[in-house]
């Protein structure tokens, strides 16, 4: 297949809509409102949908990994949000090291995991 691929957006839940679109808006993203229930979040070239949909194994089981430039740098960048000290469920766990690079993790108040991950050079 020789197509040209533009962007790839993910499908995620929340818990509590509202909480989790005030979470992504503080987090830096972009909130575009498509539905009562339906909104997209972008950030510079990222982007996924949040629905006002929870499935408890479907959130307990979705993960989202973002390559960063600098691991360090953009933990220090979420540390300063005081992210998990607003909004309940919450949790930013710093930096570790592995063989391929590393990383840190925050969940969202759903219990959403992201990674922000830097690979080796």
């Amino acid at each position: 297949m020789n197509h040209k691929v533009i962007s790839m957006r993910p499908f995620i839940g929340a818990k509590d809509f509202n909480t989790s679109r005030s979470f992504y808006t503080a987090l830096g993203f972009e909130e575009v409102v498509l539905d009562p229930k339906f909104s997209v979040f972008k950030m510079q070239s990222l982007a996924f949908y949040l629905q006002d949909a929870y499935v408890k194994d479907w959130i307990d089981n979705t993960m989202i990994f973002v390559e960063v430039e600098d691991a360090d740098a953009y933990y220090q960048r979420l540390s300063t949000l005081n992210l998990p000290d607003r909004y309940e469920g919450a949790r930013l766990t710093p930096v570790k090291h592995y063989d391929w690079g590393k990383e840190c993790f925050l969940h969202d108040p759903s219990g959403i995991l992201w990674h922000f991950g830097q690979f080796n050079q």
